[in-house]
């Protein structure tokens, strides 16, 4: 099918990553037909719909776990798997893991053979939290004086003071969510070898940006910057409380950018797993992320400190983006003090709508 007559399908598309993938796909594209489909569990999910409507692009209700939902769906040249249950939590902490296993693991089954029936290229976002949780823990890192960072002096192979790359150890526990993801992943590769779909693979970092409905255990950023802006209290947890750990971020429109240069370039890159995240160059400890939401926001709210770690927590994660930036060019452009900016803008400017929900 013609490039002007290209139709897209994102799973999980009201959602914070699907939607905005698919507003600036429309806005690129305009001659392609994009297609949502979302169960809109998430609370919030329902405010994307008048934005989805506005920019044109065709929302469908329907869930991953249903087969005979997909029968709502055009014949798609290019499927963007987004959708997931994305609580590290999920399943671990006194609640039943059935949700997530059906969503994250059954519905991606069900979206791969849509996928063989269209003849539809597939992306996959996958997370960075297939790496397992001890490995993590284990590596060597120096505490500095805002945060903790890798060295360069590791045990374990596929990791550096850039970061983790991809072919760091896999054995090991790493939560039921990250075990759902990377049980997909494997999945994916079977269907791309024995039914010659055309696939990729996105082990993607903490995503962020304005739309995200933050929450403690999944969209820490925005949480960040929420309960600054609201006010409200928040815990630095674990690691003695001293909220050194740190995570890279990456922008949605980064991801964005991306996800576009695969879709038009699968074939130099089908079958590749990439890991794409902020890097050092986009991270931050709580500490400094802290700061920087002071700086936005003007307001300085009581944080309290927990040592005791909670389960599945590590210390930090900081993506070595190497691979996908020699392969396809593409590296993180959007840094930490823009995505703060950009968060408190837009609480500000939907200060209304979100507060019922991010309060």
């Amino acid at each position: 099918m013609s490039e002007n007559s290209k139709k897209v399908v994102i799973t999980g598309g009201a959602g914070f990553v699907g939607s905005a993938l698919a507003i600036e796909l429309k806005q690129n594209y305009p001659s392609w037909e994009i297609y949502c489909l979302d169960n809109l569990k998430r609370k919030g999910s329902e405010l994307n719909l008048p934005r989805l409507a506005k920019a044109g692009i065709h929302f469908v209700h329907g869930d991953i776990r249903n087969k005979e939902d997909f029968d709502a769906l055009p014949v798609a040249d290019t499927i963007i798997e987004a959708s997931a249950e994305p609580s590290v939590l999920a399943g671990i902490n006194g609640s039943s893991p059935d949700y997530l296993m059906n969503t994250n693991l059954f519905g991606t089954v069900n979206c791969l053979n849509y996928a063989v029936k269209c003849k539809a290229e597939f992306i996959f976002l996958s997370t960075s939290r297939i790496y397992p949780i001890k490995n993590i823990e284990t590596l060597d890192f120096v505490e500095e004086e805002t945060r903790f960072a890798l060295s360069d002096d590791q045990k374990i192979p596929g990791v550096s003071s850039k970061g983790l790359a991809e072919d760091f150890p896999l054995n090991g526990a790493r939560s039921l969510y990250g075990t759902t993801k990377l049980a997909s992943e494997l999945i994916i590769q079977e269907y791309q070898e024995f039914y010659g779909l055309k696939t990729v693979i996105n082990r993607c970092g903490v995503l962020t940006g304005p739309w995200q409905m933050g929450k403690i255990d999944q969209g820490v950023m925005v949480l960040w910057v929420a309960r600054h802006f609201f006010n409200q209290q928040l815990s630095y947890i674990g690691y003695g409380g001293s909220g050194k750990q740190t995570r890279d971020m990456l922008h949605v429109k980064d991801l964005y950018r991306l996800v576009d240069w695969q879709i038009q370039n699968i074939d130099k890159i089908n079958g590749e797993i990439f890991n794409a995240g902020g890097g050092v160059e986009v991270s931050a400890s709580l500490q400094e992320l802290t700061e920087l939401c002071i700086r936005h926001t003007g307001n300085t709210i009581p944080i309290q400190k927990v040592t005791e770690n909670r389960p599945a927590d590590i210390r930090l994660y900081v993506t070595d983006n190497s691979k996908v930036t020699r392969m396809t060019g593409w590296k993180p452009e959007i840094g930490m003090d823009q995505i703060v900016r950009e968060i408190t803008e837009w609480l500000r400017e939907n200060k209304e709508i979100l507060e019922p929900i991010l309060k």
